[in-house]
């Protein structure tokens, strides 16, 4: 053989991808810097290795799934390396009046929570003997709020005007992005030559925060700043409100606005809730109204976020909306001598069925064990159907911690549960 042709033979694959390897390891490349014509699972292998003689850890349980890597390495996680597990439990039926009719299911949650599931589960017992929780759920639409500079009071009421005066055009453009997006309205609020448009979309069953920033860009792009010459400064201005807690999420909602009841009786309250109704109504009093008011909170409940967080990671939510579902009142009413009427409301859901992280496999098993499955013909009702779940679940959730609170279970629980001994420690 010429040396011509040696010369030419191709690197074998594994002395390829430890040069790669080497070369994250020494910074001569960045992590999203590897060849296109590798494997997503090859890709991640690769940084996994780079990543464990970097730190000095092993990263082998990080290499341990089932879902595709093409997919997630594509639309959900950049620089993919692998998965972080998340125990994954279940509780019910819960038993749901929904707009819709009647829901009875098991829910999987997902937390590393000890006795979370356990309170819930009890809190769904306590639905079913009272006849399953009833639940209304408002659509009130995904938005986005671009910030934009005038020269002052002036010009800035002159843009007010000219919005005002095309937002048929500005619907029109931003509808065409999508055929499940519909503009509800557009709200400014204006302060000098600062001016804030929040955008509110429907946004069928996805939950929309992708197609209401593309929507809301191309209308700033196309129509607004060359119509206006006002110049956008950020397609977000934090008017929205994405991911932070706000009032006027909690007074005008966002997403989805949940209310869920129920009433329980005397039996239930002593059978499975081992409490009263003299009890309870004084737990909610004093902590989830006063000690709220004490602390400056905008969340006048127990837990809502709990369960919100379990239910958002089993079904591919976008976690970082728990800070917004967090948002909301309980209420706990005495209904004769020795009932109670329970309710809680959640303005603020984002929400969805189809898209993202719904598109995983696990994720996407969890809605159709919860009979969650978009229908193109009825765009809507799925996560319609995964809210009306998500009311129950929170309620569940509510009633079953306050009562440990008045047993003096709490604490009990979780020393029981999350400092209990593993099979293998008996």
């Amino acid at each position: 053989m010429s040396k011509a042709t040696a010369a030419k033979r191709p690197e074998p694959r594994e002395k390829t991808e430890d040069n790669l390897v080497r070369s994250l390891v020494s910074g001569e490349r960045g992590f999203h810097q590897l060849p296109s014509d590798l494997t997503s699972d090859e890709l991640a292998g690769i940084r996994r290795e780079a990543l464990s003689r970097i730190s000095g850890v092993d990263l082998s349980h990080f290499g341990h799934y089932s879902l595709d890597a093409t997919r997630a390495s594509s639309v959900n996680c950049e620089n993919f390396i692998g998965v972080t597990q998340v125990p994954l439990g279940v509780v019910g039926p819960l038993h749901v009046n929904g707009d819709d009719g009647r829901i009875e299911v098991h829910a999987p949650l997902a937390t590393t929570e000890a006795a979370l599931v356990a309170s819930t589960n009890r809190g769904c017992a306590a639905l079913r003997a009272a006849g399953g929780a009833t639940v209304h759920v408002e659509e009130i639409g995904m938005t986005r709020a671009p910030v934009f500079r005038t020269s002052g009071v002036h010009e800035t009421r002159r843009f007010l005007q000219w919005v005002e005066e095309h937002t048929e055009e500005i619907r029109s453009v931003a509808e065409a992005t999508s055929r499940y997006l519909h503009l509800v309205d557009i709200r400014p609020f204006a302060m000098g030559s600062t001016v804030l448009l929040r955008f509110r979309f429907e946004c069928g069953d996805a939950m929309g925060m992708n197609m209401v920033t593309i929507a809301s860009d191309r209308v700033v792009e196309e129509v607004i700043e060359p119509g206006t010459g006002i110049e956008c400064v950020a397609l977000s201005g934090n008017f929205c409100v994405d991911k932070k807690p706000a009032d006027i999420n909690f007074l005008e909602g966002r997403g989805k606005r949940i209310f869920a009841d129920v009433l329980l009786d005397r039996e239930i309250l002593r059978k499975v809730l081992k409490t009263s109704a003299a009890q309870l109504v004084e737990v909610q009093y004093r902590k989830n109204l006063l000690g709220s008011i004490a602390a400056g909170s905008h969340g006048f409940n127990a837990h809502f976020a709990n369960v919100i967080a379990a239910f958002f990671v089993a079904t591919g939510q976008d976690p970082a909306h728990v800070v917004e579902g967090s948002l909301g009142i309980t209420c706990i009413e005495p209904r004769g001598p020795e009932s109670v009427y329970a309710s809680v409301y959640l303005p603020d859901v984002p929400l969805g069925a189809i898209g993202g992280g719904m598109e995983l496999a696990t994720q996407k098993t969890a809605l159709r064990v919860l009979g969650v499955e978009p229908d193109p013909q009825n765009p809507g009702k799925a996560v319609r159907r995964l809210a009306e779940i998500l009311g129950g679940l929170v309620l569940a959730g509510e009633i079953s911690l306050m009562a440990a609170f008045t047993s003096r279970d709490l604490a009990r629980a979780h020393e029981m549960l999350g400092r209990g001994t593993t099979r293998e420690d008996r």
